[in-house]
């Protein structure tokens, strides 16, 4: 089957909701995926809620996306999207909240470095009317000085610049009522800065700090080139000012010229004094080449997202995807209660062999074509 955009999948089983739903952008993590599990059941069997866990594969090579569809088959929690390729972190998360049917969302990133176990706290928050339960990092395990003293400058940098508030040292892991959801859902740009986005919608929100931890598997798939795009993203994406520096800077350097040609003047008509020109033309034109190049590049970058935005192209496929009718809810003592439930396979080999067929299965269950 050919992989067909996101709007087309939505329509499965959108009529089951469920209480929570944790999505998770997984590529790469096939070490974690079944440690991440593991402490994900354990925190929600003390949860007195109905959930599902939705794992996003971005276009994993290591054989993580195999392991989450075989995982999904026989686990009604689990809801398995999988990308055609990989299209980013922002891609892949926008995919799990556009599935995800909780009436609270939780995301968080597949590498534990995000604890589970506040997983119960962030609820009660919500309970309490919170539309957005922010988690903020008070300390950075596993990182170097150099990365973390860059990322709180970067944060404070971008929010004095920023056109909204964006808050200092937080990332992705925060939960989201399905009010302000739906409000996220309503932003439809092609270039995705959740950060950003998250920020953007407002709503009542209360901040929890934690402690990140290290990863406890693999290795990190941000590079300082990596983080350095994104951070350049969130700059281009929410902020106007590298524009205003720019026409400021053009404004200086003119009147510095005006300036300069009247001093040469002065010392040639009033002092009597020659004036080399070679050398100080030859600065004078390096310099301007060099501020000229600058800012075409920065204009470049902000009409480069307008043309990408004109295209209108969806911000990512699915190859295939594995989704339960019903979401898996606690027992008492921890033990999970699998209430009948049916798998919907799309796009995979074995999806003529899983799904029932058409003419029999409910409405609700049978395959998109």
């Amino acid at each position: 089957m050919t992989p067909y955009p996101f709007k087309e999948t939505v329509a499965v089983n959108q009529q089951a909701s469920v209480a929570l739903s944790l999505v998770i952008p997984v590529y790469n993590e096939k070490p974690v995926i079944p440690l991440l599990l593991e402490r994900l059941k354990q925190v929600m069997s003390g949860l007195d809620l109905s959930y599902e866990i939705v794992l996003v594969d971005d276009g994993s090579r290591d054989g993580s996306g195999e392991l989450m569809y075989r995982l999904a088959l026989s686990d009604p929690s689990l809801h398995v999207l999988r990308l055609s390729r990989n299209f980013g972190k922002e891609a892949a998360l926008t995919a799990g909240l556009d599935h995800a049917r909780g009436e609270a969302v939780i995301i968080m990133d597949a590498d534990l470095q995000d604890p589970p176990e506040l997983i119960p706290q962030m609820v009660a928050h919500w309970r309490e009317g919170y539309d957005v339960v922010s988690m903020k990092r008070r300390s950075r395990e596993g990182e170097t000085r150099f990365k973390t003293w860059s990322a709180h400058c970067y944060y404070r940098m971008l929010n004095k610049i920023s056109d909204v508030d964006i808050p200092t040292d937080t990332g992705d892991f925060r939960l989201l009522s399905r009010h302000a959801l739906e409000a996220l859902k309503q932003l439809p740009e092609r270039n995705r800065y959740m950060k950003g986005l998250f920020a953007w919608i407002g709503m009542k929100t209360k901040v929890v700090e934690y402690d990140r931890q290290a990863r406890v598997a693999g290795k990190s798939k941000w590079d300082y080139f990596a983080l350095v795009g994104l951070a350049f993203e969130g700059i281009t994406s929410f902020s106007r000012s590298p524009l205003r520096l720019a026409m400021g800077l053009g404004v200086f350097i003119a009147l510095a010229g005006v300036l300069f040609g009247l001093w040469i003047v002065f010392k040639t008509l009033m002092l009597g004094e020659v004036v080399p020109g070679y050398p100080s033309i030859i600065a004078l034109v390096t310099f301007l080449g060099g501020v000229q190049l600058m800012t075409v590049g920065l204009l470049g970058e902000y009409v480069g997202k307008i043309y990408y935005e004109s295209k209108q192209r969806p911000i990512y496929l699915l190859s295939d995807a594995v989704e339960q009718a019903q979401a898996c809810r606690p027992a008492y003592g921890g033990i999970s209660q699998a209430s009948p439930y049916v798998a919907t396979v799309h796009g995979h080999p074995m999806a003529q062999s899983l799904e029932p067929s058409a003419e029999k299965a409910p409405l609700a269950q049978r395959k998109v074509s």
